[in-house]
């Protein structure tokens, strides 16, 4: 049995097809209501804030995939991230089943300096520093013994149908709809963007992978790094059309966050748009060389075709 705990998202969809195509027909789906990808998924309803229902949800389980998302809102993530991940750390301990996390990279600096595997945590903002506390709570409990886990960590996703991100909301659903898009901060600065089913992809595969365990892996992303405005390019290329945009500069976020919630929860991420972001997934591809990554051009033309 191979449960998602958190499913439903974009990530834990395409995670359970390629589970169900290539590793096992044996799923458990778990969220406050799942609902079945493939017709023999199992579904269990369960809040992971409570810790008998996730000990309920993981029982039975060879491997959980941690993949639940929340809204971004401060509040509601430094109430909630840190319960969930350690009700789920307890059950697995208690079951004996193997963990991956799927996290992110806000606890990260935001600056041009490459980020590997051993970056350390410097967050500046409070998102941040829930990510740096969950991803500390899950590699502390792995020193000590208590869960066989990894983390999968992905920087901001690109990718088709439902993938939620700035990056989407901002540049390409506006270019599929006719709009001008909308570049934060630089239109210039290198981007490391992960296509959404290379990510879910990627979990399956370390998931079933048994020497993957016991460490951070950075999931694959094009080495071949674009700026918003090379992307923007390519989306013109794809469509035959000129496609210009409008560059938002912190100024407007700034005066923008007073007034509306959520460019104040984007706020403390805007640093990592200042400069070259340089996510290095090169130990990954040293240990999978076989494994397709998506081209940015690729990915761009997919999005806008569909």
């Amino acid at each position: 049995m191979q449960t998602v705990l958190g499913a439903g998202g974009p990530i834990a969809d395409e995670l359970v097809n390629e589970l169900h195509r290539h590793h096992t027909k044996d799923i458990r789906l778990v969220s406050r209501k799942p609902s079945r990808v493939n017709d023999t998924d199992e579904l269990v309803a369960a809040d992971l804030t409570d810790a008998d229902a996730t000990s309920r949800a993981v029982a039975g389980s060879d491997i959980a995939y941690l993949t639940v998302g929340l809204p971004l809102d401060s509040e509601l993530w430094e109430r909630k991230f840190p319960l969930m991940m350690r009700n789920v750390i307890d059950a697995c301990a208690e079951h004996g089943t193997k963990l991956v996390f799927f996290d992110n990279t806000y606890m990260y600096p935001g600056t041009s300096t490459p980020q590997t595997e051993s970056t350390a945590f410097a967050p500046g903002g409070r998102k941040g520093r829930v990510r740096g506390q969950i991803a500390t709570t899950l590699l502390e409990a792995m020193r000590a013994g208590r869960v066989e886990a990894l983390i999968g960590r992905a920087p901001e996703f690109y990718g088709p149908g439902r993938t939620k991100s700035y990056t989407n909301s901002l540049v390409f659903e506006r270019i599929k709809t006719g709009k001008r898009p909308f570049v934060p901060v630089d239109a210039h600065a290198k981007r490391s963007l992960i296509w959404t089913p290379d990510a879910s992809r990627a979990l399956a595969l370390l998931g079933n992978t048994p020497d993957a365990y016991g460490q951070t892996w950075h999931l694959p992303v094009d080495p071949d790094r674009k700026s918003y405005a090379q992307l923007i390019e390519i989306a013109g290329e794809v469509t035959g059309r000129k496609i210009g945009y409008t560059v938002l500069p912190m100024l407007a976020f700034r005066l923008g966050r007073r007034f509306v919630k959520p460019l104040d929860e984007m706020y403390e991420l805007l640093v990592r748009y200042r400069d070259d972001n340089i996510f290095d997934s090169s130990t990954f591809a040293a240990r999978f060389p076989d494994f397709p990554v998506t081209s940015y051009r690729e990915g761009v033309g997919r999005i806008l075709a569909g």
